[in-house]
């Protein structure tokens, strides 16, 4: 593989990760709207328009600092999130945790159809064709992108999807004094990654799913 440049990472990069987190929204939106939640609809979140979920500082800044700083080796960041009204819903409990699991499975979903365009890239000769070259490293950054957000979501720390699901399933009492450390969340993932355990506890899902996706494929 050819070394890039810092310019040529982010144009490689940033296809996957707006449409990483494009999806996911949409999916949280598309999810609660089938339980009769139209509030995300009405926002005009039920939509695959990039612009429509972007939040400047944590779709565009945080990642971007992040992918430079870990040398495009891990990348965190994150969209608008999508407004849920569990009172619309006629099964509010079971509503709020497939809407919210809805954005990880839509991950893993993008992560799989990402490793059909790199096995594509793998045929197009890509060591002699700058387009198949774009696919590949492109097709590879989104595999890798749609990984990290999935199981990274899936983490059971406020205000993750992860806490959301795993709330639907406690007491109402327990999931009221559960959300009450949300304020504290940003400040324990970043105290995660300064630590290195946030790889330590990711890695091996993200490993796993590599190794599946490669017998898959036969990569």
């Amino acid at each position: 593989m050819p070394e890039l440049s810092t310019i040529q990472q982010i144009a490689v990069w940033i296809i996957p990760v707006l449409l990483a987190i494009t999806l996911h929204e949409a999916a949280h939106a598309w999810v609660a709207s089938l339980f009769g939640d139209t509030t995300a609809k009405h926002a005009g979140r039920l939509s695959f328009n990039p612009i429509k979920h972007i939040e400047l500082f944590g779709t565009i800044i945080v990642p971007v600092l992040i992918l430079i700083l870990s040398n495009f080796h891990f990348v965190f960041g994150w969209a608008k999130p999508v407004p849920i009204n569990t009172a619309q819903m006629k099964h509010p409990r079971r509503g709020l945790a497939l809407s919210t699991a809805a954005g990880p499975l839509s991950d893993l979903i993008m992560a799989f159809l990402w490793t059909v365009l790199y096995k594509i890239a793998t045929l197009l000769h890509p060591q002699t064709s700058y387009v198949a070259l774009f696919l590949l490293l492109t097709a590879r950054a989104g595999i890798l992108i749609n990984l990290i957000f999935a199981f990274l979501n899936l983490l059971p720390i406020p205000p993750l999807d992860g806490s959301r699901i795993l709330a639907s399933l406690l007491p109402v009492r327990l999931a009221y004094w559960y959300f009450k450390i949300e304020p504290f969340g940003f400040v324990i993932l970043l105290l995660l990654m300064t630590l290195n355990w946030l790889s330590w506890i990711l890695n091996p899902f993200i490993n796993a799913s590599l190794i599946v996706l490669e017998s898959i494929f036969n990569l």
